[in-house]
């Protein structure tokens, strides 16, 4: 038996409800993930999430391999205990951290030899290792070591890094049955392939038909094109199993998380709601409110009409504006608040219209809005 449940499925595209059996309890999808990269989400207390009601969020095993270290998790019994979060937690493998380390890095079919990013010290990621770091982590979701690649490199460039995907998918598949009830979290497989459509199909294919309980889509939102995302999104998607969870990385901003929907993605995560809270800014159903800008110095409103959140019930855009114009922590933790609170909701929004058969049309009018200027 798989760990998903598909409960009600759009008649008009392949938006679908449903529940991943995780764990630390159940997860409604679909579900936006916040990020918690060092075992906190930035700015926002645990209790806080935990009250809007999400039920899943992520880490980052490169982050938490260097710091604080797998004798201090293990020391804990995990990330879970370590951070007084009694949820699910999804790992990322550190995949795309050393992929973005570029000239520390040096991949072959061991592994990945990088220098961290703190003290330049060397280390090495197989594939082995990388179940293992999220073992003693305790990850309800862990993720396969890949190969990231950025968008626009050479066919044979994309193609190696496949091969050594699947490769590393295959050892980290091994690895996981060799660990047995040691680890209790479940292994997911990365679609790579960059940009071409014969590498990406194969990949999906491939990873659908072994044993991972659930498949991520990676090599997306890397810097390319909303186009781009949108037309590969939807190819890769054709060719991933629709049994088992579907999870699209890197994606956070409303439009995107539409798309995702439409495409019958499960899952979806992003630092954006939390990283531009930091900087002044809220997401909103007419876009993105900018609060730097002097023309909320009188606005008395709140970010969003009708929301729950503690910024929006106590506090007015003009007091944000002056708490982001003089550097205040509770500017950025305010905002991030309603921001994980607005996504939140908005995902509930979108499944109600699921429920309704009303998909298209939820999205037709929300981003008429959403882009409005």
């Amino acid at each position: 038996m798989g760990i998903y449940t598909e409960l009600i499925r759009s008649t008009e595209c392949k938006a679908r409800i449903g529940v991943v059996h995780l764990p630390h309890g159940d997860v409604s999808t679909p579900a936006f993930m916040p990020v918690g990269t060092n075992g906190t989400v930035k700015g926002i207390y645990h209790d806080t999430i935990r009250e809007m009601g999400y039920k899943l969020i992520l880490a980052n095993t490169y982050h938490l391999y260097l710091r604080p270290g797998l004798e201090v998790l293990e020391s804990y019994g995990g990330l879970h205990n370590f951070s007084s979060w009694d949820k699910n937690i999804l790992t990322d493998s550190g995949g795309f951290q050393v992929f973005s380390l570029s000239g520390l890095r040096k991949i072959k079919e061991e592994g990945v030899t990088f220098q961290s990013h703190i003290d330049g010290s060397k280390h090495i990621f197989t594939p082995e290792k990388v179940v293992n770091i999220q073992r003693v982590i305790g990850s309800d979701i862990a993720m396969c070591l890949d190969v990231c690649t950025p968008p626009k490199i050479e066919y044979k460039d994309a193609k190696e890094a496949w091969r050594i995907t699947k490769l590393w998918a295959e050892r980290s598949l091994e690895e996981r049955k060799r660990l047995g009830e040691s680890f209790k979290g479940n292994l997911f497989g990365i679609v790579q392939g960059n940009f071409f459509e014969d590498l990406r199909r194969e990949s999906a294919m491939t990873l659908s038909d072994m044993d991972f309980p659930g498949i991520a889509i990676g090599g997306l939102s890397v810097g390319e094109s909303k186009e781009e995302f949108r037309d590969m999104l939807s190819y890769t998607a054709e060719y991933v199993t629709e049994e088992k969870p579907r999870y699209v990385m890197g994606i956070g901003s409303p439009d995107y998380i539409l798309d995702c929907v439409e495409n019958g993605i499960d899952l979806f995560d992003c630092v954006l709601a939390t990283r531009i809270a930091r900087n002044g800014a809220a997401f909103t159903d007419d876009g993105l409110v900018t609060l730097k800008k002097a023309i909320h110095t009188f606005d008395e409103r709140p970010l969003q009409d009708g929301c729950t959140c503690t910024c929006c019930r106590e506090y007015s855009r003009g007091y944000l504006h002056h708490l982001i114009k003089c550097n205040e922590m509770l500017g950025g933790m305010l905002i991030t608040e309603h921001n994980l609170h607005y996504l939140y909701s908005f995902v509930e929004r979108i499944k109600e219209a699921i429920r309704e058969d009303r998909f298209l049309e939820f999205k037709k009018n929300y981003l008429k809005r959403f882009y409005y200027k």
